[in-house]
């Protein structure tokens, strides 16, 4: 395992105006019953912020014209994959994922989201949840990425 490299990945920790953070449930069936923020890969010669963008867009439907960028996280975060997903997802090309995240104001409104506007969709519903409840609601591997992010977004929340 420590011979693979970390998958490049984009985020976005989106927040409407009651201060609440969007989140989405995964259709993937290892995922069933977690809950996360939008984040992908970033593609080959794709910068971190464009990728953040780009994802959120396709998992929520929400263009850029309808978030303000607050900031971006201070350093990327990384988790491994647990033994039991390890070599079964991204081909059995990485061990886990470097994160880069955004923090973001939701300028529209839940008319806005479409969770279909990627295809295969990647949730199949969504929520706002107070930030503190990031870590819970999240797949167990990925627990310290979310307790991080909401300690280093917390006062701009």
């Amino acid at each position: 395992m420590s011979d693979l490299p970390y998958r490049p990945c984009a985020g976005f920790m989106l927040v409407n105006s009651n201060r609440r953070v969007f989140v989405g449930q995964r259709i993937d069936p290892r995922a069933h019953g977690f809950w996360q923020m939008p984040q992908g890969g970033i593609d080959k010669g794709e910068d971190e912020r464009t990728a953040a963008l780009r994802e959120l867009a396709e998992e929520t439907g929400i263009g850029p014209d309808l978030v303000q960028i607050v900031a971006p996280a201070s350093k990327p975060l990384r988790y491994d994959l647990p033994p039991d997903l390890l070599g079964k997802v991204w081909k059995g090309k990485y061990r886990g994922q470097i994160q880069h995240w955004y923090l973001g104001r939701f300028l529209g409104t839940d008319a806005d989201i479409d969770l279909e506007a990627h295809d295969p969709p990647e949730f199949n519903a969504y929520r706002w949840v107070e930030p503190e409840r990031l870590p819970e609601l999240i797949v167990p591997f990925k627990r310290d990425v979310y307790s991080a992010l909401v300690e280093e977004f917390a006062s701009l929340i």
